[in-house]
């Protein structure tokens, strides 16, 4: 049995790329890695590697996480610049006895020594971007905050294999180095083979608050289906949040347990996801969170289209690229 889920429609194509890999009876962790690598080189998307976009200070900060559900081993990257492929150094990473979780120059350094590509992450349209937005919150005491919509997978072999892995560029104008829940393991992502995998994507300081993605493969330890531990663990921690802080941040988040089984949830009024099984064709699914009660719906061509232009969204790079 094997199996692909991902945050967000954006990861399609990766999911496309990760199902032919478990197809040729590759492994979770070769999978996971070709489809995050995907999401990571497409320039349009504007939270994610490449065309990432940047803090406060004008630099594409990246964050990548990576966990083997065989040994529970764990690489994680924080606030790393001028590489490509940021998972593919959380892999690595992965393998390291000790060591194995490294923020901003030290994750350059082993990167650099590890030979991984340099390169400069900052494009000419994410510097429009930047720009742009700058200019419309010095108008207008705008918040600056806005696009942090993490590409989180959960991979099943037919090895029975779990492996979870993340990335992201965080929130668009962050503090420079400033870190979410997405390369914090038990928040932004945890996988164990013999339950299951979990990951987030949302508002990290809320996300991390209630270590949602390890709270969600000890709910399907417990019994729950992975559906009703992704309603159960999202809905609680925004309960909590309300009801102690007033306010809750996005929480959404997936996940598949070692039978290929899989759920999503958010808080928000609607979250997407790409799934793909050796059951399920592969489908993008439109989450909706309607006064607590979580819906599934498949996507249509319209949903996408609208999406499509939400995310890639339009600037002029004329006239704010510079």
């Amino acid at each position: 049995m094997w199996g692909l889920i991902a945050t967000w429609r954006m990861s399609k194509d990766g999911v496309e790329k990760g199902i032919e890999t478990l197809k040729r009876n590759g492994s979770a962790g070769e999978a996971i890695e070709i489809a995050i690598q995907e999401v990571e080189n497409y320039p349009l998307f504007k939270s994610v590697g490449f065309g990432g976009l940047p803090n406060e200070e004008m630099e594409v900060e990246l964050d990548a996480a990576y966990m083997d559900g065989d040994t529970l081993d764990v690489g994680s990257i924080m606030a790393i610049k001028d590489f490509a492929n940021p998972i593919s150094i959380a892999k690595k990473l992965s393998k390291e006895k000790v060591n194995c979780v490294l923020v901003s120059s030290g994750a350059e350094k082993y990167a650099q020594k590890a030979g991984f590509e340099r390169k400069n992450m900052l494009t000419n349209r994410a510097q429009a971007f930047y720009n742009e937005k700058k200019h419309l919150i010095d108008r207008n005491d705008l918040k600056a905050y806005d696009g942090h919509d993490t590409v989180g997978m959960v991979c099943l072999d037919n090895d029975n294999k779990i492996v979870s892995a993340t990335s992201t560029s965080g929130l668009f104008m962050k503090k420079k180095g400033r870190v979410g829940d997405s390369p914090l393991i038990g928040s932004g992502f945890y996988a164990d083979s013999q339950i299951g995998g979990a990951t987030a994507t949302g508002l990290g300081e809320d996300l991390m608050k209630g270590c949602i993605s390890y709270e969600i493969v000890r709910l399907m330890k417990d019994g729950y289906s992975p559906q009703e531990a992704c309603e159960k663990a999202v809905l609680d921690l925004d309960y909590e949040l309300r009801t102690r802080r007033k306010e809750a941040g996005d929480l959404s988040v997936v996940a598949m347990n070692c039978n290929g089984e899989w759920g999503a949830a958010t808080n928000i009024s609607e979250f997407s996801c790409v799934v793909q099984t050796e059951k399920e064709n592969l489908e993008v699914y439109v989450i909706k969170n309607n006064n607590g009660i979580i819906e599934k719906i498949v996507a249509d061509e319209a949903w996408t289209e609208e999406y499509m232009k939400n995310e890639i969204g339009y600037v002029d790079e004329e006239k704010w690229g510079k």
